[in-house]
């Protein structure tokens, strides 16, 4: 999670200007079935009041959470989860490494996949490599060795025959958007697109999704009274609360923001590549509107929409993936008191409050 945002970004999200009152009607996706889409949650570890490993695995088990991002390669926690195959991992690849994996041949790559990852976890267990993380938003240094580590690791995966069943991406922030409002103008910072379009490319010829860390809370802060809570929290319905583009009405950020990105990559000819919202959540305490009840009413609403294949405007009937933010509390963050609260669940094991996964 990001320690600081794009104010600028965040405030296109919304319009400055009046919305238009609409009647908001289902759009018809013909007799095609919806498709459910995987609910993850994100195992962050930046606390020192955490249970061991083999504890928090009972803890999903028990809840029925079968997807988890983890942000490093530690053996510990991997090999926690080796006894546990219903549970797919999305593995974290840190920045500090790229430089390393970016200049590696493609034996060093394997070597490393094999002695860092594979030595710990089966491969069918492994659903994404997250090769880095906002680099694009924190790390610009990193920013020139991404897509090479991405292709060393994709190559050291063809190798061992695995690259069509564990897809490599790289998990960006929301402000590698230099205009999202409306979504269907959204488009990359022009800085950045040298290097993200290679990635681009990558992404939609593996198959592989573009992954985003996106924080309707973060807009609100920074935005409102433009954004408004109720438009953040998933609860406009007209009345100047529904955004209108073109043909499609919007009623929420989440989806403002999903088919923002969709909308930027065909306009660099990139079409057809999945969105899967690596991190997501909403604060219980420590900042404005952080509260108990409104993280409930926030990740309920993205789980149902993931389980009942809602999809966005854009993309109707096909569920965007989630990693919900986060499995724990997490005390030795840094940044706003809020970055320290977004825990789903206590360190006893026991939720903060009654979210389901299912």
């Amino acid at each position: 999670m990001p320690r600081e945002f794009d104010h600028h970004h965040h405030q296109l999200l919304h319009p400055k200007f009046s919305l238009f009152l609409l009647y908001l009607l289902s759009p018809s996706i013909g007799s095609k079935a919806a498709v459910a889409a995987p609910i993850g949650i994100c195992y962050g570890r930046v606390a020192n009041n955490l249970p061991p490993p083999a504890a928090v695995v009972q803890i999903l088990q028990t809840n029925n959470i079968s997807s988890v991002r983890l942000f490093n390669t530690d053996p510990a926690t991997l090999q926690s989860f080796s006894s546990t195959p219903t549970i797919r991992l999305t593995i974290g690849v840190p920045n500090e490494l790229l430089p390393t994996l970016a200049s590696a041949t493609v034996p060093d790559a394997l070597a490393w996949l094999q002695s860092n990852i594979l030595a710990h976890i089966p491969p069918n267990q492994i659903h994404y490599l997250a090769v880095g993380n906002e680099v694009f938003l924190k790390d610009p240094y990193y920013i020139p060795h991404v897509l090479p580590a991405i292709l060393n690791l994709h190559q050291a995966l063809q190798t061992l025959g695995l690259s069509q069943t564990i897809k490599l991406s790289s998990p960006q922030a929301a402000s590698v958007l230099s205009a999202s409002y409306p979504p269907s103008s959204a488009s990359f910072d022009p800085s950045l697109q040298p290097s993200l379009l290679p990635l681009l490319h990558f992404l939609r010829d593996t198959n592989s999704p573009f992954m985003v860390n996106s924080y309707p809370y973060f807009s609100y802060l920074s935005s409102h009274p433009f954004v408004s809570l109720d438009y953040a929290l998933f609860r406009a319905s007209g009345g100047g609360e529904v955004v209108l583009d073109g043909g499609l009405a919007y009623s929420n950020l989440f989806d403002a923001s999903v088919d923002a990105f969709v909308s930027a990559m065909e306009r660099e000819g990139v079409a057809g590549v999945a969105v899967v919202v690596s991190e997501t959540g909403w604060p219980t305490r420590g900042g404005e509107a952080a509260s108990v009840e409104n993280a409930l009413a926030y990740n309920a609403e993205v789980v149902r929409r993931a389980v009942e294949g809602v999809g966005t405007p854009r993309r109707p009937g096909v569920g965007v993936e989630v990693f919900l933010f986060d499995l724990f509390d997490e005390n030795e963050k840094g940044g706003e008191e809020y970055e320290k609260h977004f825990g789903i669940f206590g360190p006893d094991g026991l939720r903060a409050y009654g979210l389901t996964f299912n």
